[in-house]
């Protein structure tokens, strides 16, 4: 019977190429998949999944953006033990927060080791050889942690010797793209004001559509995409009968408000307006 071992699954390059570095060495894998709420790179849980199937491998998913973990997120978001990156980014605590997750889980399912796809050089927060060093000792992992393509000769950031083994090994991969919004300076702009409030999801995930006022009491949309978006929003709506921007507002105190904000941001005069709850 083959030992197991888990491998830290984003989806991306790298750790698609520990999955399969890992199987090549024996082991039976079970990836995880970490749902971030403030964005989880280039791949989704869907794209995770159909290569966890394709690989004939165990999938588990923590997600979160909901209940425990999201408030747990947001307490290094808050206060990050490390430092952060240009914006609000907690790269490394991040890291240490996803690797204690997965220890967790190893150690229920008594699996020894961890995998990462991690790249030293590659990131210039997470991955820099101290930051490494640090993440493997706050995660209480030493001994346990496994990082394949740096044990490989795989260092810096480009990326020639990957997609030279992924071709070895007959995988597909996404292009790098998304990112985390912890990165995004006008995003995190809007964050800090409501970071210290008890929030949900929805909250920081309406942070990137529409003009925010009242620390994001009123969000308007400025298109026909967002207006129909906050339309389909829990809360309450406020929908101009001529064209202009819809208002999503958290409570009928802002009302007025936000009709004043629409009648400001609207091409033609407003006259009427309908309100949904």
């Amino acid at each position: 019977m083959k030992s197991k071992c888990v491998v830290l699954l984003s989806g991306g390059l790298d750790s698609r190429l520990a999955v399969k570095i890992m199987q090549k060495r024996g082991f039976d894998v079970v990836a995880v998949f970490f749902k971030l709420p403030f964005g989880t790179g280039c791949c989704d849980e869907n794209c995770s999944f159909n290569f966890s199937q394709l690989q004939g491998i165990e999938l588990k998913v923590f997600d979160c953006t909901k209940g425990k973990l999201f408030q747990e997120y947001l307490d290094i978001v808050r206060n990050p033990k490390y430092r952060r990156g240009t914006a609000m980014n907690p790269c490394i605590d991040c890291r240490i927060f996803i690797l204690k997750k997965a220890k967790e889980f190893a150690d229920k399912e008594k699996i020894k080791y961890i995998a990462t796809g991690e790249v030293e050089g590659e990131r210039p927060m997470s991955q820099m050889k101290k930051s490494l060093d640090i993440i493997e000792e706050e995660s209480g992992l030493k001994g346990r942690l496994v990082r394949p393509l740096c044990e490989i000769g795989i260092q810096g950031r480009r990326r020639d010797k990957q997609i030279e083994l992924a071709k070895k090994f007959g995988i597909s991969y996404p292009n790098p793209g998304g990112g985390c919004l912890l990165c995004e300076k006008l995003y995190c702009e809007k964050l800090k004001k409501i970071i210290n409030k008890k929030i949900e999801f929805d909250d920081v995930r309406l942070l990137n559509i529409g003009r925010h006022f009242e620390n994001s009491e009123i969000i308007l949309g400025r298109n026909n995409s967002e207006n129909k978006m906050l339309e389909r929003e829990k809360g309450i709506k406020i929908i101009p009968k001529q064209p202009g921007a819809t208002a999503l507002i958290k409570s009928r105190k802002y009302e007025e408000k936000a009709k004043e904000l629409i009648r400001r941001y609207s091409k033609k005069e407003i006259r009427e307006f309908e309100v949904r709850e």
